[in-house]
């Protein structure tokens, strides 16, 4: 089976079993994996391929810098842009000369680029049969209308935290869903703060 069918399965609505004590130290072993990793990423560029509910799908370019920065620069042919600059999550169009913006803390990509991510007590364990993979759902309890990030690491001894992001699925309030897929990962590398500005789109009449 792929890893992209072993994603597709992770979407699935998770039931709350009684585990036996062994599993449970497990997942609570991997959370704390899953915690060590994400809090070890100050930066991060990948190449990604993204597709959206209706199967339509784009590639390009991801900078991360944490707190609350990431640029996916699509490729040629897309003239569109989404850029987090450390406090709000723009999604700039510029063919139609249109942009809007979030509060990024109020996005599923909160988590992923919070300043002090809270990885043990918003998120669980997606049971999987591979155990190369480990995928987690996270979700604020509290504000459900922020949506949900379901993040899929390969388990890489030379990754941080014993881990590589492989990808996420964000679905956000409303249930639309986009597939990340990740490929080129390098961490803490250099990524200039003007990664994060955009050119503000021309209206059009």
């Amino acid at each position: 089976m792929s890893f992209q069918s072993k994603f597709a399965r992770a979407l699935v609505p998770v039931a709350i079993i009684v585990a036996p004590s062994a599993a449970v130290a497990k997942m609570s072993a991997d959370l704390a994996k899953v915690q060590a990793h994400v809090r070890a990423v100050h930066s991060m560029t990948a190449d990604f391929v993204q597709t959206d509910g209706k199967g339509q799908t784009m590639t390009g370019h991801l900078q991360l810098k944490r707190p609350g920065k990431i640029r996916f620069e699509y490729g040629r042919g897309v003239n569109m842009l989404l850029v987090g600059n450390g406090s709000t999550l723009t999604f700039v169009d510029y063919d139609v000369g249109q942009k809007n913006s979030w509060p990024i803390n109020k996005t599923p990509l909160g988590l992923l680029l919070s300043a002090n991510p809270d990885v043990e007590h918003v998120a669980q364990v997606v049971p999987n049969k591979d155990p190369r993979i480990l995928v987690v759902r996270a979700a604020d309890p509290y504000h459900k209308e922020f949506g949900t990030l379901i993040l899929a690491f390969v388990r890489d001894s030379g990754g941080p935290g014993g881990l590589k992001l492989y990808g996420w699925t964000a679905i956000d309030g409303q249930g639309k869903r986009t597939k990340v897929e990740l490929s080129n990962q390098h961490y803490n590398a250099q990524v200039p703060e003007s990664a994060f500005s955009y050119a503000e789109p021309k209206k059009r009449h």
